[in-house]
């Protein structure tokens, strides 16, 4: 078994890559995992990202047996925004999203009441070019942005506000995000998520709640970037894109994702610029193999995805 380290350009981001040579067997490639010194756990912790390569998976049903042998239970996907579909119990496509466009660096659910501690990746089918889930460390990316950008953000937080249609419209539908069609149980969960929420005429559902932009890490006390401001906010889409849906809809916040600062404000374009800019300047891109396994520690790593060609077929778990 061997470990190495890898680092994206700028060093920022490091991520460990623990490569178990001849595991024909899956049983006996975790077996051999566990011997790692020091640990998987461990590697997470301190990168924030864990490569596993020359595990034998080929399967959803081998993936799940990786998460399993981790010992986390799985989650659901409720108040994700993200088109995915459900491959097997706990087991998801990574996303959906067309595969000309790049995905950008985010943390998971950082939007929602709460979130996965863990993300896990796999790779089924490599992408012919392009394609990687790049990463970029929370911890860097907030001590190296621009200090006015840092200092708004952590004294406003973000505010995100959600518009979901009942069956057709633009965006996902609010039973595909809460992967329920029970208006109560919806109704229960926003309650208690403490999210502000409305009904509207044509059957949809408008939701709005406020977070943090940054968190501390539980387990090493490190201040990290924890929010997904700029992918919700409109300056994200394309130019033209943009235009067209706001012509569609009018005001930013009918969009199906809107973002602002906790204030109300709106946030400028030139703060969120300076945000995916860092990030970006940071990132760390892995080519994918087959049977590639991907353990993210989601407060202390973003993950994103390239846009890529022909087929690729990535599958995630959250736990």
């Amino acid at each position: 078994m061997k470990i190495e380290t890898v680092a994206s350009p700028s060093g920022g981001t490091t991520a460990a890559m623990v490569t178990v040579p001849g595991a024909g067997d899956l049983t006996a490639g975790l077996a051999e995992l566990d011997r790692c010194d020091p640990s998987v756990a461990a590697l997470l912790t301190r990168y924030g990202a864990v490569f596993l390569r020359g595990l034998p998976v080929g399967t959803p049903e081998d993936f799940r047996a990786v998460v399993d042998h981790f010992g986390a239970a799985t989650r659901g996907y409720a108040h994700g925004n993200s088109p995915r579909t459900q491959v097997t119990d706990g087991v998801y496509t990574s996303t959906d999203y067309p595969a000309a466009y790049d995905i950008s660096l985010h943390n998971e659910l950082s939007y929602a009441p709460d979130w996965p501690e863990r993300l896990y990746f796999c790779c089924l089918v490599e992408p012919a070019g392009g394609g990687a889930t790049h990463l970029c460390d929370g911890r860097t990316l907030l001590r190296d942005l621009d200090a006015g950008v840092r200092e708004r953000f952590e004294r406003h937080g973000v505010t995100y506000r959600r518009t979901m249609h009942g069956g057709f419209g633009l965006g996902k539908s609010w039973q595909s995000t809460y992967e329920t069609d029970d208006r109560d149980a919806v109704r229960k969960l926003l309650d208690e998520a403490g999210a502000g929420h409305e009904w509207t005429d044509d059957g949809g559902l408008r939701s709005w709640q406020t977070q943090a932009a940054t968190r501390e890490h539980p387990v090493t006390g490190e201040r990290v970037w924890f929010n997904q401001a700029d992918q919700w906010h409109v300056s994200n889409l394309p130019p033209a894109d943009a235009e067209t849906l706001l012509g569609l809809v009018g005001d930013p916040a009918n969009l199906p994702l809107s973002a602002s600062y906790g204030d109300g404000s709106d946030i400028p374009a030139a703060d969120l610029d300076e945000v995916r800019a860092t990030a970006e300047r940071h990132a760390l891109d892995v080519p994918w193999q087959r049977g590639d396994v991907l353990l993210v520690e989601n407060m202390l790593a973003l993950h994103g995805r390239r846009a890529y060609t022909g087929d690729r077929r990535i599958l995630v778990a959250m736990s």
